[in-house]
């Protein structure tokens, strides 16, 4: 880049580095102080206004070697809206920590289950779903499933590669609580060779979508894939066949998603109706995998954390080491911290009300002081930036009054690289996400019949 434009982009890019060194300080602040950029975009800015930097100074700029004080200041601009900041906790490492294992791992191979070397009559093909597009069929597992601290008895498995895990099965299986290796829109009806199948040996169960087809792009070729729901709550999504990349998969007829996610339901009254209450499905956390590591023979390995949910007594909930934020609720005899599926019966119960009287209290001083430290300090560290900056600016834009007006490259800005920002903070406990039944959720599944 020094090489091929003059010296206004040397100290333009001088500067850039700087701001990253002090833009990095920043992020190991404590959470808390990352409210303060909640605005501030992605690395993409960067790189457009790089593009539009070098390109503008190449054709507007070609005989006028001076600094353009407003190409300049506009990049600091975008460098402001650029820091490596994110307010998205879908995965906060709360229940769930997972690692990725590409083709060359030696583990890879260990984590496939091979169905075709099981004894016969321990894998059962699926005839219903094995010859149907989207429908999905109850299954009961012979042992308790671990899955976020509940123990699961009964699953769901649906043609389009995902397994439900709900209790009340709905249209929308595809909105949460699930166990994806890969959701999308598979026919397994396609070819007689698309099978859906499952193995329970009592330590394992295991589903597998076997040489499935994407409706409406079945020569882009057969995906072959499985979940594997170990005893103790480990969950293994293998890949042996993935014909397309997960980012070129369509997801305008059917969700494209890999991950796990769980919700709990609440009864709601309904402002036309106050003595009528409906039920209604708040997604309380979601874990979500790099698409692109999904490859030929790779996998991904799910490790359970502890939660509240698996202390039996007051003694254990209150005082273990490895969980946070945990309650012990007298009438209901449970541990949780209020966040969970039972968390309808967790206020109907007064159970909160019940945690706040009996939790031990402690010094205001002693517990908001580090943190009130660590937003005093982000906040002047913000300020401090900002009035360097715009300081900066002004004396470029003072010392050059040549150069052409600021507004060239914003006039050049389309808005198609400034797309609306959504943040979704689901990992807080003050905040939660209803599910959103969108577009995307055309027909619904339809559940099948037993085998």
């Amino acid at each position: 880049l020094i090489l091929t434009v003059d010296h206004c982009k040397t100290q333009a890019l001088i500067m850039i580095i700087c701001l990253f060194f002090f833009s990095h300080i920043f992020f190991c602040l404590p959470k808390t102080v990352l409210v303060i950029f909640c605005l501030m975009k992605s690395f993409r800015n960067l790189v457009f206004v790089f593009h539009l930097f070098i390109k503008s100074s190449l054709n507007h700029n070609t005989h006028h070697r001076k600094c353009d004080s407003s190409t300049l200041f506009i990049i600091l601009f975008s460098l402001s809206l650029s820091l490596p900041l994110s307010l998205s906790q879908e995965d906060s490492q709360r229940y769930y920590s997972w690692r990725s294992f590409g083709p060359g791992d030696r583990r890879t191979p260990e984590l496939w289950v091979d169905l075709n070397s099981v004894q016969q009559g321990h894998v059962r093909v699926h005839g219903i779903l094995s010859n149907t597009h989207r429908q999905a069929a109850r299954v009961a597992l012979s042992f308790d499933f671990p899955f976020y601290g509940h123990q699961v008895r009964q699953i769901t498995i649906a043609t389009g590669g995902f397994i439900f895990t709900g209790e009340i099965t709905h249209r929308m299986l595809t909105a949460t609580q699930y166990i994806a290796p890969l959701m999308a829109n598979f026919d397994p009806s396609f070819s007689k060779n698309s099978t859906v199948r499952y193995l329970d040996n009592g330590e394992v169960f295991v589903v597998q979508w076997d040489k499935v087809r994407l409706q409406g792009r079945e020569a882009e070729g057969a995906f072959t894939f499985q979940a594997s729901l170990h005893r103790n709550g480990t969950i293994v999504f293998g890949y042996r066949d993935v014909p397309l990349p997960v980012e070129k998969i369509n997801s305008t007829e059917h969700p494209v998603k890999v991950g796990l996610s769980d919700a709990f339901m609440a009864l709601l009254s309904s402002p036309q109706t106050p003595d009528a209450r409906r039920r209604t499905i708040y997604e309380y956390h979601r874990v979500e995998v790099d698409t692109t590591k999904i490859v030929n023979r790779s996998a991904f390995e799910f490790s359970p954390l502890p939660t509240c949910l698996q202390h039996t007594t007051c003694d254990q909930c209150l005082r273990a080491n490895l969980t946070s934020g945990c309650g012990w609720c007298n009438v209901l005899q449970r541990c949780s911290d209020g966040i969970d599926r039972h968390r309808q019966e967790w206020l109907d119960y007064s159970c909160s009300e019940e945690v706040e009287q009996h939790s031990p209290t402690v010094p205001a001083d002693e517990e908001e002081a580090p943190e009130h430290t660590a937003i005093i300090a982000g906040v002047v560290a913000a300020l401090v930036l900002l009035v360097f900056l715009t300081l900066l600016a002004v004396y470029y834009i003072n010392t050059h009054p040549t150069v052409a007006p600021p507004f060239y490259l914003m006039q050049r800005h389309t808005n198609n690289y400034w797309p609306s920002m959504k943040f979704r903070n689901q990992g807080c406990h003050s905040s939660y996400a209803e599910v959103e039944l969108g577009v995307h959720e055309k027909e619904g599944f339809i559940e099948a019949e037993q085998c």
